[in-house]
């Protein structure tokens, strides 16, 4: 039995080097960058208005006041996406622009519009302004050759909205993995089926389904396996031949009827590890073969749900290229007392609410789904430990 620091490693370091591909910016949202990218221009790409009002030289509004104001000749207007084609702006003159119009040349601001009023064709000043004010200076934002996004990063709503600004029609990004879900287990029926005494619901491909796209993956969901070695290698070997990585739930811990390990190694695979110190999950398999990973997890529900987010959904991101690849943390403050009789670490699962309270979302038997309904993170409780109500922790968001 390893470590989960020491497994994941173990995983992540076996991984081959992402392949890149190009897609359009609008299908890159949560891809991952597979090389830097930098401005091809400024922003703003030019001096332009934060206002509507009228562009003009800063020293003209001298003391200007609404009681005392200061006339100048409006001598022309600029719409947003013309230039000014007359001549350069002189003292006493004025012309009509607005937001994200150039600058004319010859202004050195922009007086709003609230703070004028027209008297025919000439505009009277009611307050003053300083050089530059109301002003967007080119290049103010992001100038040219910024880098906006590194090679690994996943590309944000926000991340895309720039990128947008700038003009970038395609992306290179990581190539996204095919990622197996095979379950066994002659106990388990597809829903919809009629169950028979001793059967259930076989629910592990479903839920994994949407953690692997959520992590960028593409879940390749194949039919349930019956608890023979045949139909297990069987199925493993359609799977790694369709896929670049697999994840099995059910199999792999120590019974007569678990075979996800023999089938493996009949196709030729390489076992590294299959026993991870943490609860729930410490049955978890990770082998090779030709470089494609199996991650064999364990067929109770929330084991296979802890040690798929802990080291599989890892194992999908850096396929991608990810520098990022653990599970965000937000602080919280504990409104129980929570323990841990055991001697491996125990992740809980828990619900932080929007004021950062942070308590138990249920029952925590690794077969119990009902704390699903509620959990939206996990915490780490060390082996042999007890933490109180009040105590400050940091917890792992899952959704």
């Amino acid at each position: 039995m390893i470590e989960l620091e020491a497994a994941l490693e173990r995983v992540l370091s076996t991984l081959p080097s992402p392949v890149s591909e190009q897609v359009p910016l609008s299908d890159s949202l949560d891809r991952i960058a597979a090389a830097p990218v930098a401005a091809p221009i400024s922003l703003p790409c030019f001096d332009n208005s934060a206002m509507d009002g009228y562009a003009l030289r800063s020293t003209d509004t001298g003391t200007a006041t609404p009681e005392n104001p200061v006339g100048l000749a409006k001598v022309g207007q600029v719409p947003a996406g013309a230039i000014f084609s007359g001549p350069a702006l002189e003292s006493g003159q004025c012309i009509r622009i607005f937001t994200g119009s150039p600058l004319p040349e010859g202004a050195d601001a922009v007086i709003m519009q609230e703070d004028t009023r027209a008297d025919g064709e000439t505009i009277l000043c009611l307050d003053t302004v300083k050089p530059w004010e109301n002003v967007r200076l080119a290049g103010e934002d992001l100038k040219r050759g910024t880098e906006l996004v590194a090679s690994g990063d996943r590309l944000t709503a926000g991340r895309i909205a720039v990128m947008a600004a700038f003009g970038i029609p395609t992306l290179a990004v990581g190539r996204r993995p095919k990622v197996g879900l095979v379950a066994t287990g002659d106990e388990l029926r597809e829903p919809g089926a009629t169950l028979k005494p001793g059967e259930i619901y076989e629910s592990n491909r479903r839920a994994l389904a949407q953690f692997v796209v959520r992590a960028g993956g593409l879940p390749v969901e194949y039919p349930l396996v019956n608890d023979r070695l045949d139909a297990t290698t069987s199925a493993l070997r359609r799977a790694f031949d369709e896929c670049d990585i697999v994840a099995t739930s059910g199999g792999v811990s120590v019974g007569e009827h678990d075979h996800v390990k023999a089938a493996f190694e009949a196709l030729g695979g390489s076992l590294d590890f299959w026993k991870v110190r943490i609860k729930p999950g410490k049955p978890f398999v990770f082998g090779r073969v030709r470089e494609k990973l199996l991650l064999g997890l364990p067929g109770n529900p929330i084991s296979a749900l802890v040690t798929f987010l802990l080291l599989a959904r890892p194992a999908i991101l850096r396929f991608q290229g990810a520098t990022e690849t653990a599970l965000e943390r937000a602080p919280g403050v504990l409104t129980e007392d929570l323990r841990n009789h055991g001697d491996r670490r125990h992740f809980m699962r828990v619900h932080l609410d929007g004021s950062g309270q942070v308590r138990s979302a249920g029952m925590q038997a690794s077969h119990a789904l009902g704390a699903l309904l509620d959990a939206n993170a996990l915490l780490d409780l060390p082996p042999n430990c007890a933490l109180h109500a009040g105590d400050p922790v940091s917890v792992l968001r899952i959704d």
